[in-house]
């Protein structure tokens, strides 16, 4: 009696195989749809290993490509990593670090949670990204609350800027970027990265990296490794969760990430198009990456449609980079997931 029992649920698990498993034949199909959209690079990797690699347009295996606010991601790690070292708490209220804020009767109740994940309704200020600026540090910190806290999903610099000045005064004589770099950087093997510092050393936590498609891939690697890679511990499985979990206002981003958490019923939205509306114009709830992409589904995202996409259910990444163009995350994924219609 028990042997039909067993022989039916190895059936079922050969199927979910086969069914999660990544073809090299529809990456392909993805890759040449990439590439007639100005796409550089397409690089996939299923189970910690590469099943396809493809460059184009002047891409290569070596030439380091802009990744503009996929950046951000890599600080968000740093977030965790500190929070891990006990450094803060997600929830702390960010006026406890940056006392000029204690008064104020909207920045003392923001916390350290919603700087990290654009809740925090400080005015975005893409200024802060100009070179000319002596200290972005000083700048973020004086910016206006345009919103209540947690009220509105405010894509931009201010952001993340606040929160390295938060890390430095919380880090006292250990500098930020050396502080990065020996917890996220030189840990996952990326070296010279360029941190677009101000006159004071402060980096630019919003943008600025630039990085091959293997090198990206291996933030992918670490998130697919729940916090590990290549057998080293960056970030407990249990911390690195705080990541993948939307806001209220914004269910579609976490923590410096994007989320596909409302597939397969979403309504499908190109992010860039949406961050191009005004914040009060802009409608998150309901909207999604990829309906046939599995809900697991994070992304590193940059601008003219650099991509980190990572599906923890197929323990897969997949990298795509490129120079704008008539794109699709959905219709790339659906390619590349053998999932058309």
């Amino acid at each position: 009696m028990r042997y039909p029992t067993r022989f039916a649920l190895a059936l079922v698990l050969v199927s979910q195989s086969a069914f999660a498993e990544i073809h090299a034949s529809d990456c392909e199909r993805a890759a040449k749809y990439s590439e007639s959209r100005r796409g550089s690079a397409v690089l996939v990797m299923q189970n910690g290993r590469t099943i396809f690699e493809h460059y184009a347009n002047d891409g290569s295996a070596n030439r380091r490509w802009p990744i503009f606010s996929g950046t951000k991601s890599f600080w968000g790690i740093a977030a965790l990593a500190a929070v891990q070292e006990g450094l803060f708490r997600l929830d702390d209220p960010v006026s406890d670090t940056i006392t000029e804020w204690k008064d104020d009767p909207r920045k003392s109740r923001i916390t350290i949670r919603q700087l990290l994940s654009q809740t925090d309704g400080i005015e975005s200020a893409s200024l802060l990204q100009r070179p000319s600026i002596h200290d972005r540090n000083a700048m973020a910190i004086a910016l206006p609350s345009v919103a209540e806290p947690g009220s509105a999903f405010i894509y931009g610099p201010s952001h993340l800027q606040i929160f390295s000045e938060l890390l430095r005064r919380k880090l006292g004589r250990r500098n930020v970027i050396s502080y990065f770099e020996a917890h996220v950087s030189n840990r996952l093997g990326l070296h010279d990265l360029n941190y677009k510092k101000d006159a004071r050393g402060n980096p630019l936590p919003a943008t600025g990296f630039e990085l091959t498609a293997r090198e990206w891939a291996r933030l992918g690697e670490l998130i697919v490794g729940n916090g590990n890679y290549h057998r080293r511990q960056i970030v407990r499985s249990n911390v690195l969760r705080e990541a993948f979990v939307g806001s209220q206002v914004n269910p579609a981003y976490g923590l410096t990430f994007w989320l596909n958490q409302q597939a397969p019923n979403g309504r499908e939205a190109d992010m860039e198009r949406m961050l191009d509306l005004p914040w009060q114009s802009a409608q998150w709830a309901g909207v999604c990456i990829c309906k046939d992409a599995p809900a697991d589904m994070v992304v590193a995202l940059g601008s003219h449609y650099q991509r980190l996409f990572i599906i923890p259910s197929l323990k897969a990444v997949i990298v795509r980079q490129g120079s704008g163009g008539n794109f699709s995350d959905a219709e790339f994924l659906r390619l590349v997931l053998g999932r058309r219609e």
